[in-house]
């Protein structure tokens, strides 16, 4: 493994899991909804029980390919086992095809999924080592606060040594390194440098003694993943952006002087105590000119709006089911 991320002739991304489901609102040229990529996968008929579930969460299934080389990883894997065999079932997802899996954090939205994505990847028969890219930081028990002040637990994500029992090959690092010949990059731990993202205030974790809580806002577990389109730039995969989507896109133009930023997609994470940053994030993103802007999962509404109002048809938001090329 390297850091070393050489350029790729193209990638696809197909939204598993997000929050949002939307089949009706128009979409760049390419670019193909959720009814759209049922239908190619044997939908015969519209009903409920015939399409994909939104779920708080997300789950990415990125492909680049360079020349004869393809590769494919998953980049999180949702909430729940449910969400990633219902969903990948309606879409035809080819499981079989995922060389790779990389966890951005240690939080249930992303991770709950991994245990059924693991089986489907084995089921569809690729027979090889699977690594599972992970944080030292990601297995701590943690909680944050609701709206209502009380402290609430949040779900455990797999241990590695639960992963490796599945048949997986966990890789627990904090460093960077970029893997499937070199055509994707995972972060290792992102600066922060900007004066206004203030990471998840209130989230906590237990202690190393396992004795009480301690404060963890900045969440240093988090990373991101890019590839690098020959002649376009990077494509940015932020999940839950809990950095600070700002301080992602700075470690990205950081760890790639001189690279433009093509596309950038994932959660930003400016819904609720985040609303307050709104301005100032959408203002920021102008200094990297970044070519689509592609919200997801926690990014909120008003959020995706000011986005839309300041970046115009650069932004286009995701949602189950669709499929993104680049």
């Amino acid at each position: 493994m390297s850091t070393a991320l050489q350029p790729v002739d193209s990638v696809e991304i197909l939204v598993l899991i997000d929050n949002k489901t939307d089949a009706l609102s128009s979409l760049p040229e390419g670019f193909t909804d959720e009814w759209v990529n049922l239908h190619k996968a044997g939908m015969e008929q519209i009903s409920g029980a015939g399409q994909c579930c939104a779920n708080h969460g997300l789950a990415l299934i990125i492909t680049a390919q360079r020349g004869g080389t393809k590769h494919v990883m998953l980049f999180d894997a949702g909430p729940v086992d449910f969400a990633v065999e219902y969903n990948a079932s309606r879409l035809g997802a080819s499981f079989g095809e995922i060389e790779a899996i990389t966890l951005s954090h240690g939080h249930w939205d992303h991770a709950g999924g991994i245990p059924a994505a693991i089986d489907l990847i084995r089921q569809g028969g690729q027979t090889g080592d699977l690594p599972v890219y992970l944080h030292p930081g990601m297995f701590r028990k943690r909680a944050f606060p609701l709206s209502t002040g009380e402290l609430i637990e949040i779900r455990e994500i797999a241990t590695p040594d639960e992963l490796s029992a599945q048949g997986a090959m966990p890789v627990v690092t904090d460093q960077p390194l970029s893997v499937l010949d070199d055509m994707f990059y995972i972060s290792g731990e992102i600066p922060r440098v900007t004066s206004y993202e203030a990471g998840f205030p209130g989230h906590v974790q237990r202690n190393a003694e396992d004795t009480g809580w301690e404060d963890d806002p900045l969440l240093m577990d988090e990373r991101y993943v890019a590839v690098n389109i020959a002649g376009k730039g990077l494509v940015v995969f932020s999940a839950c952006s809990h950095a600070g989507i700002v301080n992602v896109l700075h470690a990205a133009r950081r760890d790639f002087p001189g690279v433009p930023i093509h596309a950038l997609t994932g959660g930003f994470h400016l819904a609720g105590g985040n609303e307050r940053i709104i301005e100032d994030t959408v203002a920021d993103f102008e200094q990297f000119n970044i070519g689509l802007i592609l919200p997801g999962h926690c990014t909120g509404w008003r959020a995706t709006n000011a986005l839309e109002r300041a970046y115009g048809e650069r932004v286009v938001p995701i949602a189950v089911g669709m499929k993104i090329p680049l």
